[in-house]
């Protein structure tokens, strides 16, 4: 094999090429013009020979060095759309072998980067394939975010969806306020109208109620009948949960009043609310069967809550004393009265808060107190 010191270079055999077929012919006539005119002999003869073999050489070696710059060219013409360009195996010496091995350095990092090409677009495609799953998941989320809205407050959904030991809600004792809401003659008004009339009336009531349960953080707990049982400071501390229950109570008689005025214009039965508020200790948790659970409270403090709901007369809020230590001064307001309830040993001591000034008659021991009514039922009630 040649080594590249022994190999002509493309430059070198262009000159000699050249030399060959013009510059030593010319030479040669010259000479022979110069010293041989009018006397042919045995040297023009040689001279004529030498002449035709030189251009016969210069021909060859120009013709060979076009040869393999036109393979060259051809072989490195650039490729279709989508075809990848492969090293060249011509063979060539010199300069055109230097551009033959750098074409093909060339080659190998462009089919390199075309892998690198290719593998950041499959990962790209599997980021977008993610992207897309984590986008349908937020939406999912978002759409069962949504559902339990309409059940839970907002807080509590949080809570729901950012478990992540596999048990939603732990069964906990804590503090929390329990209400009781409900429509009084409930019974008789549904004797007088349609089902579908009832219906209407209990979903135009409900959709009221339950926002401003929501409104001040409550969990809706159930909706059994015409009832409502909503809780308060499972999210907060137990004062921020008796008060929210008390604004909430306030709130939720306003509201049915004007729903009352609303339907009695449209010439709808009427009705009016009982409410029950008590605060003490009881047991957050799932209740239910393996495959259908409720998230619900249970102790004496939801008992008594319900009691006090029977309790409540209409357009009246009936709440436990533990309740009443949270409402600052300026509220404070009812009747201490002491309930003697079936299967309990101790009374129940609750307050009746009314939306006028006056005193309900009820057949229960009681004590009575001068306390201060609230601007209830007359405008927002700030605790």
């Amino acid at each position: 094999m040649r080594t590249r010191k022994q190999e002509l270079s493309f430059y070198r055999r262009i000159r000699i090429s050249l030399g060959l077929m013009g510059i030593l012919p010319f030479l040669l006539a010259m000479y022979l013009v110069l010293k041989e005119v009018g006397k042919p002999s045995q040297t023009m003869v040689l001279s004529a020979a030498l002449v035709l073999f030189s251009i016969l050489m210069g021909f060859v070696l120009l013709r060979k060095s076009s040869d393999q710059l036109a393979s060259l060219a051809r072989k490195t013409s650039l490729p279709g759309p989508g075809d990848i360009p492969l090293p060249l195996t011509v063979d060539v010496d010199g300069e055109l072998k230097d551009i033959a091995t750098n074409f093909n350095v060339v080659v190998e990092q462009l089919n390199q980067a075309n892998r690198d090409i290719q593998s950041r677009s499959f990962q790209l495609q599997e980021f977008a394939g993610n992207l897309s799953d984590s986008y349908e998941q937020l939406e999912r989320e978002n759409q069962l975010r949504n559902h339990l809205c309409r059940y839970v407050g907002k807080d509590l959904v949080e809570k729901l969806m950012l478990s992540k030991d596999g048990q939603l809600l732990k069964n906990e004792r804590k503090i929390v306020t329990v209400m009781f809401a409900d429509i009084r003659s409930f019974t008789a008004i549904s004797e007088q109208i349609e089902p579908e009339e009832v219906l209407a009336m209990l979903n135009e009531y409900f959709t009221a109620m339950v926002d401003i349960v929501f409104k001040y953080d409550g969990m809706l707990d159930k909706l059994v009948g015409d009832q409502i049982m909503a809780v308060f400071g499972h999210m907060s501390n137990e004062r921020k949960g008796a008060r929210a229950a008390l604004r909430a109570a306030f709130e939720m008689q306003n509201a049915a009043a004007a729903l009352m005025r609303k339907r009695a214009k449209d010439g709808l039965p009427v009705f009016k609310i009982g409410i029950g508020i008590n605060t003490g200790s009881a047991i957050l948790g799932s209740v239910g069967s393996e495959n259908r659970k409720d998230y619900t409270v249970i102790g004496d403090t939801v008992n008594a809550a319900a009691r006090l709901e029977k309790h409540a007369g209409e357009r009246e809020v009936v709440i436990g004393e533990r309740t009443c230590k949270h409402i600052p001064p300026s509220i404070y307001t009812g009747n201490r009265q002491e309930l003697y309830m079936k299967n309990r040993l101790e009374p129940v001591v609750c307050y009746t808060l009314t939306p006028k000034k006056k005193r309900v008659a009820k057949r229960v021991k009681s004590e009575s107190k001068k306390m201060r009514l609230p601007p209830l039922l007359q405008g927002e009630v700030v605790c």
